[in-house]
């Protein structure tokens, strides 16, 4: 049997002060100018919320050289141990030029962009024939970051990045867009996007509108129960849940928490189950993190169908995750809840020295990029589809206006303590768990 364990340390709004930064993710807030500060996403709200992880070190980028004023750092990799070059050559022999724009000089971006950069070139890793990196290190000023990019432009085939939205915001609005242009943060502009630029950040309101569509298929009856606390990142995910479900022409009941010190308040928790109790909702909403989850489900009872996006996520180590968690149905990335899936073994697992999830999605967006920019160098008018790390991946950059969409994947927390099925122990000790999974996939979500 699992016992209740809280959830201290764990990543409470992992995506959330990236997204905020890259448009929404984690729990540990980022500075305000780099455009995102909630869970689920590259940009998500005006506060960022960063899981709280171990400090890592200083990023030190490598010895950068002087091309024509573009400092850039050429990742050089060597061959694989049987001196075979991993990954087919471009189809017409011809090389790529591919630069990634990150923030490695800024003291505030420094780690999130480190997860970016290891996750892009272990794909990399993966398929290098013919494919030169060149790696442009910036700081936070969007300024330079436009600087770096119009350098850059000129001397490789494929821009890839910035990471900060007000960094990509500037690109975007500056004209200067004259090659394919991998956006990692969404900007915060009113004009159409240039024609080469391709937006491909995490977002925490499509992950909230994917979720309200979910929930929608599973429950086709019946008003929801929009779970909020005051953070601006909840606010924003309440909102687009709230949006799309009423789109569906569904009802709903929205109820902001009072929140403190990551404690929900007990007088309003037994104020909300005394409402609840002569009319219980259909199923609930959380746009909240998973410590405050749990309480609620603590207060309220586990019986009524709960969804949340990757914010919910308890992460997914069994000995840490809460029995009030099993049961909830959870919309995230896969490298963070399905990593064992084919497309995915043969990149390998990242640790920034702590278990925090936002930087795991950020690794996982890396990963992701690289794949993309070498798609679009073979099909940069055409239409495609990828099994990503960070969801199943739509993209068509034909006639008109560019087109992506990111499916992230469902999962439900299992029951650890009834569902396991036990096996005995050769060594005449106690049964140890045969499967220890925390998520179960859901089909047809």
């Amino acid at each position: 049997m699992l016992k209740k364990k809280n959830l201290t340390g764990l990543s409470a709004g992992v995506l959330t002060a990236i997204a905020t930064l890259l448009a929404g993710c984690g729990s540990t807030p980022l500075p305000p100018d780099t455009g995102c500060g909630m869970p689920g996403g590259l940009c998500g709200p005006a506060t960022p919320v960063t899981s709280a992880a171990p400090a890592a070190p200083a990023y030190v980028p490598p010895a950068p050289r002087d091309d024509g004023g573009v400092r850039t750092s050429p990742v050089e990799l060597p061959p694989r141990a049987d001196g075979s070059q991993p990954g087919a050559a471009m189809p017409d022999g011809s090389s790529l030029r591919v630069a990634l724009i990150l923030p490695l000089e800024s003291p505030a971006l420094a780690q999130p962009a480190e997860a970016v950069r290891a996750g892009f070139m272990a794909a990399h890793e993966q398929n290098r024939a013919n494919i030169t990196v060149n790696l442009v290190p910036t700081g936070d000023a969007a300024q330079a970051s436009l600087d770096a990019y119009q350098r850059a432009a000129e001397q490789n085939d494929i821009v890839v990045g910035p990471l900060s939205r007000p960094a990509v915001s500037a690109i975007a609005t500056s004209g200067a867009v004259s090659k394919t242009t991998i956006a990692l943060n969404h900007p915060q502009v009113s004009t159409p996007l240039p024609r080469q630029m391709l937006v491909i950040g995490l977002s925490l309101e499509d992950e909230a509108r994917q979720v309200a569509d979910w929930a929608a298929a599973e429950q086709p009856a019946g008003r929801a129960l929009v779970l909020t606390g005051r953070a601006v990142w909840q606010q924003r995910l309440a909102e687009a849940f709230s949006a799309r479900w009423s789109e569906l022409g569904r009802g709903r009941m929205t109820v902001e928490l009072p929140i403190a010190d990551g404690y929900v308040d007990g007088n309003a928790l037994a104020d909300l189950r005394r409402r609840l109790a002569g009319e219980p909702p259909q199923l609930i909403y959380a746009a909240l993190d998973a410590n405050a989850l749990r309480q609620v489900r603590m207060a309220l009872g586990t019986s009524v169908p709960t969804y949340g996006t990757a914010t919910v996520n308890p992460g997914s180590n069994p000995a840490t995750v809460p029995a009030e968690m099993a049961g909830v149905r959870i919309l995230d990335l896969p490298w963070t809840v399905q990593p064992d899936q084919p497309a995915l073994a043969g990149y390998p697992r990242w640790s920034s020295g702590g278990e925090a999830l936002d930087m795991q999605r950020l690794y996982a967006l890396g990963i992701d990029a690289y794949r993309v920019a070498v798609e679009l160098s073979l099909r940069p008018s055409g239409a495609f589809e990828l099994d990503g790390a960070t969801g199943r991946l739509k993209i068509d950059m034909g006639q008109g206006q560019r087109a992506f969409r990111r499916i992230e994947t469902g999962v439900v927390v299992r029951d650890l303590a009834a569902g396991d099925t036990m096996l005995s122990d050769d060594a005449g000790g106690d049964a140890i768990p045969r499967e220890r999974r925390v998520f179960e996939p859901v089909t047809g979500q």
